[in-house]
């Protein structure tokens, strides 16, 4: 069938993104065809349209990981949902039979993949995805809220919660408060009744992080962020940083790390090779760790916590999406707090 959609034909700024007629193949076995209604921005839809070495496009490209739509078609054998339903799409595509996939380790998966990187997104009218990477929406809610939860708590659950083990009366720094991660993250620690001490860089955005959660905001710009986690940690440091920034960022968040403390690491937004005195990492024993995405598994519960009203989507704004040129101007001016997402008419 064919659709409309956003694409890219080649990689380069905001002006690649085009508007186009595009061809859909039909459902195969177990796979459904969605009709989305909601697509929401995330930072690697600015890395693939900027091109990175690893990344393989086929050309036109549809960026977007984050969906929510309706079931419009069912392949042979689909499951798990009928024509109608309203859910959202898990953006994590993998095998579901290697042994990695059975462990629940699906993004260890050789073929693991996420929507919109290295194969085709969500800025389409219609998408065509495998029957287990759907979900439920949460009761009442609006698609453009559901699309905003996906991939920004999947990836901030795994941080806090699988590699970051943060318990109750911890510490945890969670750097640049502004973007999806760390919106979800800031929750997501408060819910384990954890102290929680971000940065960003505007008073706007420090009261939007306060009425998430955050007990403690610190201005970037203002403020050296270390200094300051010590002084709020009787010179401790924080047992967690929740960090996706890079560059000298990163190399200070070991510093602000208490002996023994963890930073989890998924995204370096100013740069991929900070410099590190290692001796505060063995010396003070702390823990560096790699973080992509989560388990498909984990979604379900972060859903029902959404539902029950103890997790919550965080949308800066809604704009269509033929705009996601503006879109993608908006993310990289980090004029956003929370998600950004594109209306599918």
């Amino acid at each position: 069938m064919q659709t409309e959609a956003m694409v890219m034909r080649a990689t380069g700024g905001p002006e690649v993104l085009e508007r186009a007629t595009i061809e859909l193949p039909e459902p195969g076995p177990r796979e459904v065809r969605i009709r989305v209604r909601a697509v929401a921005l995330n930072h690697i839809d600015l890395w693939a349209r900027r091109g990175l070495p690893h990344f393989r496009y086929e050309f036109p490209h549809r960026l977007g990981a984050d969906v929510a739509g309706e079931i419009d078609a069912l392949g042979p054998g689909a499951k798990g949902a009928k024509v109608g339903d309203r859910i959202v799409v898990n953006p994590g595509l993998s095998c579901g039979a290697c042994e990695r996939c059975l462990l629940g380790q699906d993004t260890f998966c050789r073929s693991y993949k996420i929507m919109g990187e290295n194969t085709q997104g969500g800025y389409s009218r219609h998408i065509v995805v495998p029957d287990a990477n759907v979900l439920p929406m949460p009761k009442g809610m609006s698609f453009t809220d559901a699309a905003a939860i996906p991939l920004c708590f999947l990836t901030a659950w795994q941080m806090v919660v699988r590699k970051g083990q943060l318990r109750a009366g911890q510490t945890v720094l969670v750097q640049a408060a502004g973007s999806g991660v760390s919106s979800a993250a800031i929750q997501i620690a408060k819910m384990l009744g954890a102290r929680v001490i971000t940065t960003t860089s505007t008073e706007e955005k420090a009261a939007r992080a306060k009425a998430l959660g955050a007990d403690e905001v610190i201005d970037y710009t203002t403020q050296d962020f270390v200094a300051e986690c010590k002084r709020l940690t009787d010179k401790k440091g924080v047992d967690l940083v929740v960090e996706h920034v890079g560059g000298e960022v990163f190399a200070k968040s070991i510093l602000a790390a208490a002996w023994g403390g963890r930073i989890v690491t998924c995204g370096a937004t100013t740069g991929f090779t900070p410099e590190i005195d290692l001796r505060h990492v063995f010396f003070r024993q702390v823990e560096v760790l790699g973080s992509t995405m989560g388990p498909k598994g984990d979604l379900f519960g972060i859903l029902r916590h959404v539902e029950a009203g103890t997790l919550k989507p965080v949308v800066d704004r809604v704009l269509p999406l033929w705009s996601a040129v503006e879109a993608h101007q908006l993310l990289e001016a980090r004029k956003v707090f929370g998600k950004l997402v594109l209306e599918v008419d």
